[in-house]
């Protein structure tokens, strides 16, 4: 197959070889310089292929230029010959503006990809966001894992995030844009050292720091950080299981394991259960460690850690989850789903002490108390109606949405 302009500039392929190539294959396009080219390539590249591209632009309202220049990412869509999609978000002024930002982002992206049915996302970032990230989180004292390049590759909320132009700079990008006569439009906050990120970029330049060393090191701590997963990996195979959508582990497996991995499989078993988007604290997770060799019952990020005879057992905190409530079918807290044909007044909820004592059967399930009243079940306004882990209704009416396989897996995917 011809080598498309991209490929001929870089003398490299666009598409790993050793990644499969998607029927439907989805773009962030905010209008920058790095999206536009990887969209400019990925257009040329898709000639002659199976893989049909969309594109998506994420408004975020925070700027009144910003529906302007999505309008024109869909312009240039148009002329590629690109189904393209703006999605808007609604910021409730809670938590950083940027952090806040970079999860909505992802989460409205995630949402229109299940929506057109495209499991693969390519995203632009570059060799100056490998480093960037690197000094950002150098800055706040990440350990291995924050220090970590980010990968080319990654699996997240069920989707594949490709990152093909993670080795090329953005003057790379800029010039490749410029060979082909194409414009941008920049965000003038990329320009506000208010932001790390541009205080951190300024930071380089003014230092006159090599990004390519930078992003060198940050390759060493992914394979550090890589190592390390699998080492967890192995642990967690042999001793801790996914149950009621609680993480057990076997005391003895914790006890034994060096100390970098059980704080790695706690932090794990933690965000797995309460859906964070960030692990804990190390402190945090060194109290939490305290606690359990004190066999002390512990709370940390929306879960419990229990200690259960020869077991340690993660499992979500009753409270957290006490005031949530959804429609029936639907999903719940994140992770578990209802898919019982809809009735009238049908709701999810936890179950709670009210709920359990409509379950006479609860005992024989063999589940800690604080199990079951994080548990969700399914309500018609004070009654109880299925709660599969008590012992009442259909087993199969509520479930967890992501298989316990996906615990052990996503230790070594990042």
């Amino acid at each position: 197959m011809q080598l498309t302009p991209f490929e001929q500039m870089f003398s490299r392929p666009l598409w790993p070889s050793d990644c499969a190539e998607p029927e439907r294959l989805g773009i962030a396009v905010s209008g920058g310089g790095d999206s536009v080219a990887l969209l400019r390539a990925l257009a040329d590249w898709q000639e002659g292929r199976r893989t049909r591209i969309f594109a998506i632009t994420i408004d975020h309202g925070l700027r009144a230029e910003a529906a302007q220049e999505a309008a024109w990412v869909a312009k240039l869509c148009a002329k590629l010959n690109i189904p393209h999609e703006t999605r808007v978000w609604q910021w409730d002024g809670q938590g950083n503006t940027q952090d806040a930002a970079r999860q909505a982002r992802q989460a409205l992206i995630g949402d229109w990809a299940r929506d057109n049915n495209i499991t693969t996302v390519a995203l632009g970032h570059t060799l100056d966001d490998q480093a960037e990230t690197l000094l950002m989180r150098l800055a706040r004292g990440s350990g291995v894992d924050g220090l970590a390049a980010m990968s080319q590759v990654s699996h997240t909320a069920g989707l594949i995030w490709m990152r093909p132009l993670l080795t090329l700079s953005r003057a790379d990008l800029r010039g490749y844009l410029q060979s082909l006569a194409q414009d941008w439009h920049e965000d003038p906050s990329n320009d506000n050292p208010a932001y790390m990120r541009v205080a951190t970029r300024q930071a380089i330049a003014s230092l006159s720091l090599d990004q390519d060393r930078l992003a060198e090191t940050a390759m060493r701590m992914q394979m550090a950080r890589e190592a390390l997963a699998r080492v967890a990996y192995d642990v967690a195979r042999a001793g801790a299981e996914v149950r009621a959508g609680a993480v057990w582990f076997e005391r003895s497996a914790l006890l034994d394991c060096a100390e970098e991995t059980r704080f790695r499989l706690l932090a794990h078993a933690l965000g797995w259960v309460s859906s964070a988007p960030y692990r804990p604290r190390f402190s945090a997770l060194r109290q939490a460690w305290s606690g359990i060799l004190a066999q002390k019952t512990h709370s940390l990020q929306g879960c419990l850690i229990l200690d259960c005879a020869e077991q340690v057992v993660i499992c979500r905190e009753p409270q957290a989850v006490a005031g949530l409530v959804t429609q029936a079918p639907g999903d719940w807290d994140q992770r578990w789903r209802c898919d019982v044909a809809p009735l009238q007044g049908l709701t999810i909820a936890a179950l709670g002490e009210a709920g359990l004592a409509q379950c006479p059967a609860w005992r024989q399930e063999n589940l800690p108390r604080p199990v079951l009243l994080a548990a969700p079940a399914l309500w018609r306004k004070q009654t109880v109606c299925h709660a599969p882990l008590a012992g009442l209704g259909d087993k199969s009416s509520i479930y967890l949405q992501n298989p316990a396989e996906e615990f052990f897996l996503s230790l070594l995917s990042h």
